[in-house]
């Protein structure tokens, strides 16, 4: 028996050695700035939910502050957040004043010539309807037919010319577009039945379902979608490989999407997270 027994804790010894050990977390790199202060320092605006804001009792909260602090664990750092204005993150990162800034960033030509990124999320636009007529937006094209409202002058506004001229050129009937100037009056307008839906952010459109307690529903399909991303200073591998090293042990342990599912943010999930230096290096998924 003692003989078997210690066989299969060679065994078990032998496979947790092949996988990497038993306790992933425990490998993660920590940058120069982490091992010298203790600290995990992220620049972070705090005022855009669900991503990141100000509870009721003033304590931070929201997705982007719950992943930076399991990062934290992870590393183990005390996490410390940066209230800094969003135009000063790049800047600042070039300059040096911080290491890194955690917001939904899309990678852009102009933004990487002075930082890279490490993809976590992806957002694009959706269309969120009341829930009973949910089921009346189907097949290729659901929006064919359909009231839909936009914000005047938003990416929104010119999908919707893009796909009402689509609808007409495959013989279907047109897109009927109502252009408003606010968010709270494009929800009214689909909540009063003046129109069958609203076509905006995905992120936002997704939260207005969790806050809203369902009022409006989120359509499955995503139009435009892109990436998103935190930004680091150009060239500071130490940096990047910490964080691409952290999220993935967030991805695998599931962390990651309990944290975008207590915030309707599922939907918005990405396989792994990934390093991005240059336009090439960005992925579809």
């Amino acid at each position: 028996m003692r003989t078997n027994l210690r066989m299969a804790g060679l065994a078990l010894a032998a496979f947790a050695t092949a996988w990497g050990g038993l306790s992933k977390a425990a490998e993660v790199p920590k940058s120069a700035e982490v091992q010298q202060t203790g600290t995990l320092a992220v620049a972070n605006t705090l005022d855009y939910a669900p991503f990141e804001y100000l509870d009721a009792n003033g304590k931070q909260t929201g997705i982007i502050i719950e992943m930076a602090g399991e990062v934290a664990k992870l590393v183990g750092a005390k996490l410390d957040v940066q209230r800094t204005p969003f135009p000063s993150m790049i800047p600042g990162l070039a300059a040096g004043r911080f290491k890194i800034a955690w917001e939904t960033f899309s990678a852009t030509p102009e933004r990487l010539k002075q930082v890279d990124f490490v993809m976590f999320l992806k957002a694009g636009l959706a269309v969120s309807t009341s829930p009973d007529k949910k089921a009346s937006f189907t097949g290729d094209t659901p929006l064919c037919g359909k009231r839909i409202s936009v914000s005047a002058g938003s990416a929104s506004d010119f999908l919707v010319d893009k796909l009402g001229k689509e609808c007409t050129d495959k013989g279907q009937a047109a897109i009927e577009k109502s252009v408003f100037n606010s968010s709270t009056d494009i929800v009214q307008a689909v909540l009063s039945d003046r129109v069958d839906a609203r076509m905006d952010d995905a992120t936002a459109s997704s939260y207005f379902e969790v806050t809203s307690k369902g009022q409006l529903v989120v359509l499955p399909t995503l139009y435009d979608v892109a990436p998103l991303g935190l930004a680091i200073a150009k060239d500071d591998k130490g940096t990047a490989d910490m964080m691409v090293a952290a999220l993935a042990e967030l991805f695998k342990s599931g962390a990651y999407k309990t944290v975008l599912e207590k915030y309707g943010m599922g939907a918005y999930a990405i396989k792994e997270p990934y390093f991005v230096n240059s336009m090439d290096a960005l992925r579809a998924d």
